[in-house]
């Protein structure tokens, strides 16, 4: 069902269970393509996000988390993983989905220098229904914690702050768990865990 938030000019609030439907699938994953800014539910905890690939979007995101920090991605695939990293430690790739993030070293610039800074990116699978729309919609999505850089990250929608009501989309999921995903870097010699 859609809902307006109360406190946030033009947000869009739908229940996860309604967009894992039609007709409101097909709005949700043409959203994403087009650009949209959601907060939406992972394994972990709410993550603000974007089409990676549209760079105008990604530079929303970064005003309205008011931050400067390298942005993760949820791939679209597993495929588009192999595709388009280079996989030294292909082990860890099993884990996905899960609550990990890897870090990559892209095989060539795919992603706008906008979302990491640098070839590096991190990259994740989440293991929750929100990503096979995220899949369906082919694209990279930007995956960051859903709060202002340094706060408290959120559990529930009605935690979000006000400073993040300039979204478009909000995907209810119910209440999530505190943790963040592991970080992992497998850029180098051997396998680093950053978080």
């Amino acid at each position: 069902m859609l809902i307006f938030m109360q406190t946030g000019g033009n947000m869009k609030v739908f229940k996860l269970d309604d967009i894992l439907k039609e007709p409101l699938r097909s709005e949700i994953i043409r959203e994403i393509v087009n650009g949209s800014i959601f907060i939406y539910p992972t394994d972990t905890v709410y993550g603000l996000g974007c089409n990676a690939l549209i760079e105008d979007s990604v530079i929303r995101i970064r005003d309205i988390k008011k931050t400067d920090h390298p942005f993760s991605v949820i791939a679209p695939s597993m495929e588009w993983i192999k595709k388009n990293f280079v996989i030294r430690f292909p082990e860890y790739l099993e884990k996905l989905p899960g609550p990990y993030t890897f870090i990559l070293k892209q095989k060539k610039e795919i992603l706008p220098k906008i979302v990491s800074g640098s070839s590096k990116i991190g990259i994740r699978i989440p293991d929750h229904p929100f990503t096979r729309l995220i899949t369906n919609a082919g694209v990279p999505f930007i995956t960051t914690s859903a709060n202002i850089s340094g706060e408290k990250t959120i559990r529930r929608i009605l935690e979000i702050p006000t400073e993040l009501s300039s979204v478009d989309i909000v995907i209810d999921g119910g209440t999530l768990g505190e943790r963040p995903s592991e970080i992992w870097d497998l850029t180098g010699e051997n396998p680093v865990r950053i978080r």
